[in-house]
């Protein structure tokens, strides 16, 4: 786990939210995972570190690859957020999946 989706996992544990799953294999052909996922609600977070430093989530070949993971999952039913690492720092990310969760009762039920 790298040290920002570890924030986010802190981030997670704070809320008291519903159980998650890390590294959660989505496909049953291909070896995607997500890094965060609410198995029942089928609900994925996705956290891109190196945005800022030309990483693999903003060049070309990683870029197209993220694409085509993320619209197969969406195709099999999953709502897929993501966020880089200022998204994690300020907090954006898990507000987007508190009202995710809100919204389809996963905080509740």
């Amino acid at each position: 786990m790298s040290k920002l989706e570890a924030t986010f996992a802190l981030q997670l544990r704070a809320l008291k939210l519903p159980a998650h799953v890390t590294e959660y294999k989505f496909h049953q052909t291909r070896r995607w995972r997500f890094d965060f996922a609410f198995v029942d609600q089928k609900i994925a977070i996705e956290v891109d570190g190196g945005t800022y430093s030309q990483g693999r989530h903003t060049r070309g070949k990683g870029f197209n690859n993220d694409c085509h993971k993320i619209n197969s999952a969406i195709c099999l039913g999953w709502r897929v957020l993501r966020g880089d690492s200022e998204m994690v720092k300020n907090g954006e990310l898990i507000g987007y999946l508190e009202k995710l969760l809100n919204k389809t009762g996963g905080l509740n039920g």
